[in-house]
């Protein structure tokens, strides 16, 4: 038994795949740079702590604040009367999804009428150099099986750099806590170069993993190539065997069986 000798069911995505992932990234990061621009990346946080919010531990509630303000951000796009980005829904995701928000985009295609983007929201600390590194993006043979049941699925990593800092209201004699998202990168993983890409077996059927959030380069590749990429970090983990990914293979519907 060999990987190449598998009865694979090989996903093959649209003709306008890459022109459709090209065309939501643009739109994510116009709507993000507009409100950056605008000052719209602030989050204020009041409480009643006199010293100020724990700055050594911040980073450890980054994350919900971040990914709301995002959601905002998205949703005021769509309300907003001047929509130009062609966003006509946008939704906000269960805690266990795979993604935080699920943004759809009117394009005219060949068979379809709009584009939906899985949009995975990663808060990262402008203050903390390994912020950024090696976040958990998804387990292996959950994505593995979302591209095989859909060939066009599209799913974008947004990075989102923060810094935080504290202000004394005059008013009261509290410290405020300002959270101000100052930088922002949106990526298909699929397009996401292998080296930049790592597999940590610890978890489940393992995590696929971005080695530096803020440095990542892009390469082309079609769904089965992506598909293919994922199983060869999976297999050449020292934790894994083909034994146990044909049991996922099976077990997920990636390989046709006589059964």
């Amino acid at each position: 038994m060999t990987y190449d000798r598998q009865n694979f069911k090989v996903p093959i995505e649209g003709g306008d795949y890459q022109e459709c992932s090209e065309f939501v990234i643009e739109q994510i990061q116009s709507i993000l740079k507009k409100a950056l621009g605008e000052g719209r990346n602030k989050i204020m946080i009041h409480t009643n702590l006199r010293l100020g919010l724990p700055m050594e531990n911040i980073n450890k509630v980054a994350g919900p604040f971040v990914e709301a303000w995002a959601f905002e951000v998205f949703h005021d796009a769509l309300e907003n009367e001047g929509n130009v980005y062609s966003l006509v829904n946008v939704e906000a995701q269960e805690r266990l999804n795979m993604a935080d928000v699920v943004l759809q985009f009117k394009r005219e295609r060949k068979h379809r009428s709009s584009i939906t983007a899985a949009v995975d929201v990663k808060a990262t600390a402008e203050d903390f150099e390994k912020s950024g590194r090696s976040p958990n993006i998804t387990s292996y043979a959950r994505i593995r099986s979302a591209y095989v049941v859909d060939p066009d699925y599209l799913f974008v990593i947004l990075s989102l750099k923060h810094k935080v800092y504290s202000t004394k209201n005059g008013g009261t004699g509290m410290m405020e806590g300002v959270m101000e998202v100052v930088d922002h990168h949106a990526y298909d993983l699929k397009y996401v170069s292998s080296p930049d890409l790592s597999y940590n077996p610890a978890l489940g059927t393992g995590q696929l993993q971005v080695r530096d959030i803020h440095y990542v380069t892009i390469e082309h590749r079609s769904t089965w190539e992506f598909c293919q990429m994922l199983d060869r970090k999976f297999l050449n983990s020292s934790r894994r065997s083909l034994e146990g990914w044909k049991r996922l293979a099976i077990q997920n519907g990636w390989i046709k069986t006589d059964e």
